[in-house]
């Protein structure tokens, strides 16, 4: 602990001159990581502020075929209702499901959100990807269509009159 915490403090401390973003992000990891004897605040934030500051884009996302949208690292509190409240700003809604357990009724951590239109569905995957959700920084992608589950194949092992095969090694007689 005491190598990291020491690697921390020169990260935190080097001669490189720091924007705004980056001190804000300095202070977060300081609080964070160094001693809770700290006493720096810490920064208050939008619910919805970006990681990666607010400039932040990502190059290398795939383009938009349907605009349905995959949001992961949903919070467990996080319901239908909260991700509607989310993404109604940026276009006409058309559906917002968190995807839950069938037994617990818990969220899974992901969900779906549909638009009307591509265009709506790329300004939120431009404005919501990497942001804050009930403390939780999700990610925004592409839906990729629903493949279909492989028809289940036959037993080949068993045979016509419905007892099947038993591979047990030795005897028990």
């Amino acid at each position: 602990m005491a190598l990291s915490s020491s690697l921390l403090h020169r990260l935190l401390r080097g001669s490189t001159p720091v924007s705004s973003s980056s001190a804000a992000a300095s202070s977060i990891l300081r609080a964070t990581f160094c001693s809770s004897s700290s006493s720096a605040p810490l920064p208050t934030e939008s619910p919805l502020s970006s990681v990666f500051g607010d400039g932040a884009e990502v190059s290398n996302v795939p383009p938009l075929t349907a605009p349905k949208l995959f949001i992961s690292g949903l919070s467990r509190l996080t319901t239908d209702e909260k991700l509607k409240n989310a993404f109604a700003p940026f276009g006409q809604l058309l559906e917002a499901k968190v995807i839950t357990d069938r037994i617990s009724g818990r969220s899974k951590g992901f969900g779906f959100v549909r638009y009307a239109t591509l265009e709506e569905a790329e300004n939120a995957r431009q404005e919501m990807n990497a942001k804050f959700l009930d403390g939780w920084v999700i990610f925004v992608d592409p839906a990729k269509p629903r493949q279909q589950k492989p028809a289940p194949r036959p037993d080949t092992d068993s045979s016509h009159t419905g007892f099947t095969t038993n591979k047990t090694v030795g005897w028990c007689g």
